[in-house]
């Protein structure tokens, strides 16, 4: 029994010893000391099984408190130029601390969290081993956002359909897959490879009433930009319901639902984005297509086999 101990100990020491920044950010990641009662990780509001987003419309914190905004994919953010649907960090880096500050979140303050990092044994050796150096505010930061950038897919039907590779879209997709670019408008705000183009567009999904999200205006104070949100990368996206950045939208068909005739889903909606000026006018084979063609964006990771 001692014999066996010491062999997993040494087994582990070594895997420990060679531990890379990705590797423990990986294990931060997943681990609740970040929490101020150790309930919850990162994790726990960006489940891997649904691409790193969460499955409510709003994530539930330390002490049960509820968020106010639907927890995003952390997939595909590698090539982000600013974070959060307001976009109020910069990096990857600064994004990843948000959470373990906030009061409906982690509520652990930083200090707190770097106390707790360096009077653990494991983590003490583990910051050594990576930084040469205690854990401080910005190598925690680092170790995170490196883990955050090894979350990148590209085996989806679309990459293969886009390479002329095997396996690649159905005829349906290929359908969808021009309404989106044509008919649909979704490619105005969703393009670049992740199907973003890292701006801040409104929807009408702000009225000052039920819906008092004023978005991005939260950050400039500019009118322009009530109810302006950061444009959401579209990888994955059939994973990663409920939609919006309230998570008011439960289904794909729903959202696309909403775009094809926006005014009529919330008229009340204010500084709704022009390209959204009037209905769309799909039909429903159009909207099929359009669905079986999000769903293509779908990494072969997600995909249920036999």
């Amino acid at each position: 029994m001692v014999l066996g101990a010491i062999v997993v100990a040494s087994s582990f020491s070594k895997k420990e010893e060679n531990i890379t920044i990705e590797k423990l950010g990986e294990q931060l990641f997943f681990d609740p000391i970040l929490s101020e009662d150790r309930s919850i990780s990162c994790a726990s509001c960006h489940k891997p099984e649904f691409a790193f987003a969460d499955t409510s419309a709003v994530s539930t914190g330390v002490h049960g408190r509820k968020g106010s905004r639907n927890a995003p994919s952390a997939m595909n953010v590698s090539a982000r130029e600013s974070l959060f649907w307001d976009g109020r960090a910069a990096t990857l880096e600064e994004q990843a601390l948000g959470p373990i500050q906030d009061h409906n979140e982690m509520n652990l303050p930083i200090a707190t969290a770097l106390w707790r990092l360096n009077h653990s044994a494991r983590y003490k050796r583990l910051f050594y081993q990576v930084f040469q150096q205690a854990a401080d505010k910005n190598n925690l930061g680092k170790a995170l956002a490196a883990y955050e950038r090894t979350l990148e897919t590209s085996n989806t039907p679309n990459d293969r359909w886009m390479n002329d590779e095997p396996n690649g879209m159905t005829e349906q997709q290929v359908r969808g897959r021009v309404v989106f670019r044509e008919k649909g408008k979704c490619f105005e705000c969703h393009f670049t490879p992740d199907f973003t183009g890292d701006e801040y567009r409104s929807i009408g999904l702000f009225n000052g009433k039920e819906h008092n999200d004023s978005g991005r205006y939260r950050i400039t104070k500019k009118p322009e930009d009530i109810g302006k949100f950061k444009v959401p990368g579209l990888r994955n996206v059939a994973m990663t319901a409920p939609y919006m950045h309230d998570g008011s939208m439960k289904t794909l068909r729903e959202v696309i639902d909403y775009y094809d005739n926006p005014h009529g889903s919330l008229p009340t909606g204010i500084n709704r984005d022009s390209v959204l000026s009037g209905p769309l006018g799909l039909t429903e084979q159009e909207k099929d297509d359009l669905e079986a063609f999000l769903n293509a964006l779908t990494d072969d990771r997600f995909v249920k086999r036999p």
